[in-house]
């Protein structure tokens, strides 16, 4: 295992550089695995994703391990309550800049355990991460960092900004800003909708709110830039989704269907790191596909992930 540095001295960011230069030269990557650490570094890190197509280059802007929202099937461990210390901008920078170069350099390897021989290659640099990314109040600001940076690898016209959101700051006029320069970069938002019913996300997301706020933000989000729903299905005590939670869902998406790009349904793919994971089961691919069906009569695209 690589040795963690630590990055409050500028005199070792430097020496930092070559230590990432030298340590980075092979990864192995795994759909069933999307740890943050696999490069060593604070907030860059890749994972083979699913739903992506092949590498999403993450950027994680909580590394302390803090959300505002707590998903019983999230898989980030020792979990907690809160937002993002303070973004070193001038160390995210750097760590993009040894990523992408050791790209284009091709010292980089990545080994995966994708079947598609096709997969593996770089679509879109993700901020996601260990917790809520609008919550950093520098957001905006790595937004445009992170595209002045593709533009200067000359990359900004084949990897694609993504946002992976629970979308509950899109009040924040800065959170605004953020998202309306991926729209303008081409790029599109994640927007995480688990459940349409006041009781499934307090007990799926650990959040108490509206249905009506919810919508109002999946609107405002979809006017700022390109928009997916992405929803999380499985058993719960092994039991399968309410019927009345799938109506209110539907509902739900019918009156914004024509705003959004479509849906990213999916199950589990890696076990929640979280106290509930023993009463949380995987769905089959013929569930997802029939709940799939009813939303595309809304006239939605939907993307099945098991």
């Amino acid at each position: 295992m690589w040795q963690r540095l630590h990055y409050s001295d500028p005199r070792r960011r430097i020496a930092s550089a070559d230590f990432l230069n030298h340590a980075m030269h092979k990864i192995l990557l795994k759909t069933d695995d999307h740890a943050r650490d696999s490069t060593g570094m604070r907030y860059v890190y890749p994972v083979l994703s699913r739903r992506a197509g092949g590498i999403s280059l993450g950027i994680n802007l909580n590394p302390n391990n803090a959300c505002n929202w707590r998903c019983i099937y999230c898989q980030v461990p020792n979990l907690t309550r809160g937002g993002p210390p303070p973004i070193d901008l001038a160390l995210l920078e750097q760590e993009l800049t040894t990523f992408l170069g050791s790209i284009a350099d091709g010292s980089l390897i990545i080994d995966h355990d994708a079947k598609s021989h096709g997969l593996p290659v770089l679509r879109d640099i993700a901020f996601s991460g260990n917790g809520e990314p609008t919550s950093a109040a520098e957001f905006p600001l790595v937004v445009s960092l992170v595209r002045n940076m593709l533009h200067a690898h000359g990359l900004d016209q084949r990897v694609m900004l993504r946002l992976i959101t629970n979308g509950s700051l899109l009040d924040r006029r800065s959170v605004q800003a953020g998202i309306k320069d991926i729209g303008n970069a081409s790029g599109e938002v994640w927007f995480k909708v688990d459940s349409a019913s006041t009781a499934g996300l307090a007990l799926i997301n650990g959040i108490h709110i509206k249905i009506e706020t919810v919508s109002r933000r999946l609107a405002r989000c979809a006017a700022l830039a390109p928009t997916w729903v992405q929803t999380c299905l499985f058993r719960l005590d092994n039991t399968l989704p309410a019927e009345d939670e799938v109506t209110r869902y539907l509902a739900l998406l019918a009156p914004v269907a024509k705003q959004l790009k479509g849906v990213h349904l999916y199950s589990l793919a890696r076990p929640s790191l979280q106290k509930e994971a023993p009463r949380l089961r995987r769905l089959d691919t013929e569930y997802l596909e029939n709940i799939g069906q009813r939303i595309r009569r809304l006239g939605l695209i939907v993307q099945v992930n098991a």
